[in-house]
């Protein structure tokens, strides 16, 4: 437990929570189809502090799942990064549950104040209830410990917006899926999210250039921005080579 030692640098605590773990009970992102899938068991990547050309695919299953009788199972990140960009931190991940510990963790640092307005750009909407909702406050003195477990353990990438909501984290949250939803214009700050899959194939019918360009102006007002790269809905090398046009200017 690292309650109390917020002058510890950030990436030393990040390290202490996120070492590489493999989840193998049917728990979080590790539950989808669990009694139909041969693989039992997921990994979560360590963290490190680095840059996009550290980004990597690695090993291990990062997400695995039975899709009309075949089961997929795909790799995630060789590490989760963490970076500062013009003062904002940002982190980058697979599964996109782990921005809930990201946020909890900027909050509970001091580096993101409570009430903010979440932007959540992604193929999907997310919104998603979790099974149970967290049994912490944001004034828990045990938050990030209590974060970290409930981000790994009981959410997946489909539930993990409405417990922050319920927590008074955000004040609100837009969720840009669609055309005219990259029009939007924010009061800054904001907390922007960011999930790759946006940039899909199957996402074409929205210009790149135009999500680009309105992705960077978001992430330009934002006091913490969450990235996941989501093995399981988007191409890796793709989403890397989107990441680098993102963060090119």
């Amino acid at each position: 437990m690292l309650t109390g030692m917020k002058q510890t640098t950030a990436i030393e605590i990040l390290k202490h929570y996120y070492s590489g773990f493999q989840i193998s009970r049917p728990v979080g992102n590790n539950a989808f189809s669990y009694e139909l899938r041969v693989n039992k068991q997921i990994y979560v990547p360590p963290i490190r502090q680095g840059l996009l050309d550290d980004l990597k695919v690695g090993y291990h299953i990062g997400f695995s799942e039975v899709d009309e009788g075949v089961e997929h199972n795909e790799l995630g990140l060789a590490n989760f990064i963490y970076f500062i960009w013009n003062d904002i931190p940002v982190y980058i991940f697979d599964n996109h549950n782990h921005a809930f510990f990201f946020w909890m963790f900027e909050y509970w640092r001091e580096n993101l104040p409570a009430g903010l307005h979440l932007v959540h750009v992604d193929q999907h909407s997310d919104m998603w209830k979790p099974e149970q909702f967290p049994d912490f406050s944001l004034q828990d003195p045990r938050l990030p410990d209590k974060a970290f477990k409930y981000a790994n353990f009981v959410l997946n990438v489909g539930n993990f917006i409405k417990p922050a909501l319920h927590l008074k984290l955000f004040s609100d949250v837009s969720i840009i899926t669609g055309t005219i939803d990259f029009e939007l214009k924010f009061e800054s700050p904001i907390v922007f999210d960011l999930d790759m899959d946006v940039f899909a194939p199957i996402m074409d019918y929205i210009g790149n250039p135009y999500k680009i360009d309105s992705i960077r102006q978001w992430m330009k007002q934002a006091k913490v921005i969450t990235i996941a790269t989501s093995p399981y809905f988007m191409n890796q090398p793709l989403a890397f080579k989107f990441l680098h046009k993102i963060f090119a200017h």
